[in-house]
């Protein structure tokens, strides 16, 4: 932590043992909600929801959402691109507009969260076995096609928040199958003195548990989310338009005007497969 930041920026123990108690109750009564509510209502309630709870986490975190543009509207094929920071990036677009993700299918064996993950429509992939690829891809052309907008990280894993790693192309395909919008969207963390909030990343060796300890020793986090113009298709292959959201959200998060983002991309080739 810099030696400039001030201590009174921190929260006291008392608020962060509320804080992990409140997050606890609140995950159980997600879980309760997708278990014994979401079979019985319409996917219309079942995004209400998941929008209300999602609001209500980023709440009880002191992270204050700040919407940037318009986010897009449900009804058409629609794809998100995303860079990715933090397992918050999620619940901080669901509290826009509630997707379909696409996640690791180690995920799905977290307890609790991944249970509640499926029931919430996230859509899972094996990645070590080449063949689920083309499953998955049906999966989110069905999806797009019935109207539900799918969210995906292409960079993969996540990072601090300080660079935007190389795109991988490969699960824009169903983008291109459904022709469906692509909509980049940059995401960002600040303290709330401005500077980035590195405790909100989900990177290197963390846990989740390690982050959300982390996050909770903040006053208040800004979740900044940047709805992004999408990206024109005319007949380009999906490794330029990976490469097009990608430049998008480098200049939503690193203008040339602040300052040169050299060595904040992962070179020319950023975007593959």
């Amino acid at each position: 932590m810099p030696a400039s930041y001030p201590a009174s920026a921190h929260t006291t123990c008392v608020t962060r043992l509320l804080r992990l108690a409140r997050v606890g109750l609140h995950l159980l009564r997600g879980v309760a909600v997708a278990g014994l509510f979401f079979p019985f209502v319409s996917p219309a309630r079942q995004r209400h929801e998941a929008k209300r709870w999602s609001a209500r986490l980023l709440r009880i975190l002191a992270v204050r959402l700040r919407v940037h543009g318009e986010p897009p509207r449900r009804g058409t094929p629609l794809m998100l691109i995303a860079n990715h920071v933090s397992w918050l990036d999620i619940y901080a677009i669901n509290a826009v507009l509630p997707v379909r993700f696409v996640a690791k299918a180690e995920v799905r064996r977290w307890p609790v969260i991944g249970w509640f993950s499926e029931k919430a429509g996230t859509l899972f992939i094996e990645r070590t076995r080449r063949h689920d690829t083309a499953r998955l891809n049906r999966l989110m052309v069905e999806a797009m096609q019935a109207g539900d907008p799918v969210a995906i990280f292409p960079e993969a894993v996540t990072s601090d928040g300080s660079e935007v790693l190389k795109f991988h192309s490969s699960l824009l395909q169903p983008a291109l199958d459904a022709r469906a919008a692509l909509h980049p969207v940059a995401i960002r963390y600040a303290r709330g003195d401005g500077t980035p909030c590195t405790e909100a990343a989900y990177d290197g060796d963390k846990s989740l548990w390690d982050t959300l300890l982390l996050m909770i020793t903040q006053r208040t986090i800004d979740a900044h989310v940047y709805f992004l113009a999408p990206v024109a298709y005319h007949d380009h292959h999906r490794r330029e338009l990976a490469q097009a959201a990608r430049e998008a959200i480098l200049q939503t998060l690193f203008p040339p005007s602040h300052g040169s983002h050299t060595g904040k991309s992962a070179g020319p080739q950023a975007a593959t497969r």
